[in-house]
């Protein structure tokens, strides 16, 4: 990603936030055959991720575990948050160049491959974590035999971040009035985005302040 200072996110509180509210990772290794990418959930491993240390688990379906060479080699974890197109209707008359804000957050380190009963055990996390807060939700422990069997086609994953490189481009260089039109059209199309666009421009107000 371009290194611009304005949009760099360097505190592994933001990173750890970015994580938590946006599950779905993309996965990419390289490997002898070269470059893979895989999709899966991830959760931060909260007992493990304090202070500077941000540590993951995840699981890949055994045959992508075994093409991503787990635990043989450095991976790259992509995590995205809210994103969408800004239009240049929405700045000032003689600003024309559109372009595109987002939230990203782009993970290092090598996976360790957990044992089988620490897979499961992380599964059953996973399950929780997803389950929880629907209504009807489900639980692996209402047939832990098969939700075991089924378990065996995937390979668990912990990660601990060696080093991460996160962006919260947000139209920072943009002047208030042009910041505010841009979330308006947000609030309605992309609330989420709108609301990481108030919360960088609230930090920006308490450091003037």
């Amino acid at each position: 990603m371009l290194p611009t200072p304005r949009y760099l996110m360097t505190d592994p509180d933001e990173v750890r936030r970015v994580i938590r509210g946006n599950p779905w990772a993309t996965f990419v290794s390289t490997t002898a055959s070269g470059l893979v990418a895989s999709h899966y959930p991830v959760l931060l491993d909260e007992d493990a991720s304090t202070g500077d240390d941000i540590v993951i688990i995840s699981h890949f379906g055994k045959p992508d575990g075994d093409t991503h060479e787990l635990g043989q080699h450095e991976v790259l974890v992509i995590m995205q948050g809210p994103h969408d197109y800004v239009s240049s209707s929405w700045y000032d008359p003689d600003d024309i160049v559109p372009t595109w804000n987002h939230v990203t957050a782009h993970l290092y380190g090598v996976p360790e491959v957990l044992s089988d009963d620490e897979n499961y055990r992380m599964l059953d996390r996973l399950t929780d974590h997803f389950e929880h807060h629907r209504e009807g939700g489900r639980s692996l422990s209402e047939n832990e035999e098969k939700a075991r069997a089924t378990a065996k086609g995937t390979v668990g994953l912990r990660m601990r971040v060696t080093r991460f490189d996160a962006r919260a481009k947000l139209s920072q260089n943009k002047s208030d009035h042009v910041r505010d039109t841009i979330v308006e059209h947000y609030d309605q199309s992309n609330p989420k985005l709108a609301h990481e666009m108030q919360r960088i421009r609230g930090e920006r107000d308490v450091d003037k302040g």
